[in-house]
């Protein structure tokens, strides 16, 4: 049953991941979108155009994504949920704006719809060469929040967490998907608004004139107010005391950087999101997210039919890293594998979390569709002839040492 209101809809319905991520949006409390057209991101924005009346949403265009993600800065501090979508090389121009908008505090969300690059590539082919730079783009020191939809429903799901996320530790949260993601149909199930669990806005309760845009609460996360409500303060991108006028000491600058830090990573375990498949017998596990997850669960099964125990971990949350959960896995594993849309991204950070203790083999997915498992069963399968060979040597080291 389908059912439309003036505010969200609600039941089954078949929708692509861009028109459920707008959808996931909407539910969100998310009314202004700011934004530069670009492919494979179009529906988003056709999605939010059709529908803004019907909920009461902005949408402006921008004459680029730079100007586009500070539009969607300023109308966070004016009480807006607001959120920005784009690609590649439309990402690659917001970099500077996410540093500020981090600096700032500010709550909104980025959709990446990923596709292939360096420059213009592609515009309608999926990649994930974007996953170092949503974690890497803008400088300096700061941490960011990064979910990695695997579906229309996932994009409907997770563009709702990110606003929560953005909430409640004050800061831009990316939801990084891909082309395949965004243009797939499948059905969508959305729950009544009561069934939906939103974080609301953090706000100062005080004397307008104590407030303190940047002082914090022992989380680390600021109160904010609403530009235009009668409180007199000052923000900047650089280095700020509470009041959020600049001051040029690096004392000023720990006190200022390090809580932008804290805030997420004394948080790691409750922003950290992943989905185990038979991880508990498996030899070898893959580590998988976005685009890749089909071909992954299915190689998974093709695996067990052939007797080899193979497990998957689906990151939902790729940034923060879950580095315990793959150490943790490392130490039973005999082997990760890795298949991405890119040359090596995230399989880096596979490595890096394994200490030695397993083998890291990445595959670059896709070049026979990106359903297809071919890749994937192979690298299982060379996983285990190698490991036979190792098992037969040192057999027969340890028949020669007893001769």
């Amino acid at each position: 049953m389908k059912t439309k209101s003036k505010t969200v809809l609600t039941g089954t319905h078949i929708l692509s991941g861009n028109e459920a991520c707008i959808e996931g949006a909407f539910a969100a409390g998310c009314r202004f979108l700011a934004a530069y057209p670009i492919e494979p991101a179009l529906e988003t924005i056709e999605r939010y155009l059709k529908r803004s009346a019907e909920v009461d949403a902005t949408f402006i265009q921008m004459e680029d994504e730079i100007s586009a993600l500070a539009a969607v800065i300023g109308a966070s501090w004016t009480g807006k949920k607001s959120m920005t979508v784009t690609s590649g090389p439309g990402f690659s121009n917001m970099m500077e704006h996410l540093g500020l908008g981090v600096m700032l505090e500010t709550p909104c969300v980025i959709i990446d719809v990923q596709r292939t690059g360096p420059a213009l590539g592609i515009p309608n082919r999926a990649g994930q060469a974007d996953m170092m730079q949503a974690r890497w783009g803008s400088h300096g020191d700061y941490e960011v929040i990064t979910l990695a939809p695997g579906s229309p429903q996932e994009m409907f799901d997770f563009t709702i967490k990110a606003f929560n996320l953005s909430e409640k530790y004050r800061t831009p949260v990316i939801v990084i998907s891909d082309e395949y993601v965004a243009h797939k149909k499948e059905k969508v199930v959305i729950p009544r608004a009561d069934g939906i669990k939103l974080t609301p806005r953090r706000y100062f309760k005080g004397q307008k004139d104590k407030y303190l845009p940047f002082k914090r609460d022992k989380d680390f996360v600021p109160r904010m107010v609403d530009i235009g409500d009668g409180y007199k303060f000052h923000v900047t991108g650089l280095t700020h005391d509470d009041r959020g006028y600049p001051i040029m000491l690096e004392e000023c600058q720990e006190y200022n950087v390090h809580p932008i830090l804290w805030k997420v990573r004394n948080h790691v375990d409750e922003i950290s999101e992943f989905q185990e498949t038979d991880t508990e017998d498996a030899e070898i596990v893959i580590v998988y997210y976005g685009a890749t997850s089909g071909a992954a669960l299915k190689a998974i099964k093709q695996a067990r039919d052939l007797g080899i125990k193979v497990g998957g971990l689906k990151l939902d949350v790729v940034w923060p890293f879950p580095d315990k959960k793959i150490a943790e896995l490392a130490e039973k594993v005999k082997a990760f594998v890795v298949p991405e849309i890119n040359y090596g991204q995230i399989v880096s950070e596979v490595e890096r979390c394994s200490y030695g203790n397993a083998n890291v083999v990445f595959v670059s997915h896709g070049e026979k569709g990106i359903d297809n498992t071919d890749d994937i069963v192979s690298a299982i399968k060379l996983v285990m002839k190698e490991k036979k060979v190792v098992n037969e040597i040192i057999e027969y080291q340890s028949q020669a040492g007893s001769a």
